[in-house]
């Protein structure tokens, strides 16, 4: 069993019903989306726990082995970034347990959000769509998916129908487009309901997506 992760977190002010839980890029932490809440419209904000993981402090091969917030190593930074698979499944059951430490707080699976950012968005896929238990839904923003071919074996039913928001800018210099086109392409060959948005930025986010993040967490929830 590994340890829980630490979180920054910003808990429901009403009885809870839904929980958040977002995880952020490499070399940033759980403050890096904690300041997107307050802007999302949200219809039940008061009934929603948003919980922001922070990755353990790991080498990074690709930035000299330097010790920094990694979900997982990344061996290689030409445009198929060879990484460690290993690390992405073990942050992916810390993420299991953050997603059942909610559970036992009354949250309902079906009711859990799972969202993350470059190497959180990895994380987040790989997470839900192998997750035993029916998300409400999952959102990879600026990302890419590196495991689509364990994804073909270790898929759990539950989640064939689970909705995906998958985001990116046209002009990321760090997961380029084709890699996060090419992830949305196998995920919607393997019938995963699953939209595309893109938009004229960097790797960030845009007002114009935290819309449209507003508008798929109002439909979900």
């Amino acid at each position: 069993m590994t340890s829980l992760l630490t979180c920054v977190e910003i808990p429901a002010t009403f009885i809870p019903l839904y929980s958040v839980i977002w995880l952020h890029g490499l070399g940033a932490d759980g403050h890096d989306f904690e300041s997107i809440v307050p802007e999302l419209t949200l219809n039940h904000a008061e009934k929603i726990n948003f919980i922001f993981p922070n990755a353990p402090i790991q080498a990074v091969t690709i930035n000299g082995g330097m010790r920094m917030p990694s979900w997982y190593d990344i061996l290689d930074a030409s445009l198929g970034r060879e990484v460690a698979v290993e690390d992405i499944y073990i942050s992916s059951a810390q993420i299991e347990q953050l997603i059942q430490r909610e559970i036992d707080k009354g949250i309902k699976a079906e009711n859990i959000l799972l969202a993350g950012f470059s190497q959180g968005g990895v994380i987040a896929l790989h997470t839900g769509l192998r997750y035993p238990q029916k998300l409400a839904g999952i959102m990879a923003l600026s990302t890419y998916l590196p495991t689509t071919e364990q994804l073909k074996t270790e898929r759990a039913a539950v989640n064939n129908d689970t909705p995906i928001f998958m985001a990116h800018g046209t002009m990321d210099p760090v997961v380029h487009l084709p890699i996060a086109k090419q992830a949305f392409n196998d995920l919607k060959a393997m019938n995963y309901p699953i939209s595309w948005h893109e938009y004229p930025m960097q790797h960030s986010l845009c007002m114009k997506e935290i819309i449209d993040i507003s508008g798929f967490i109002n439909k979900i929830f």
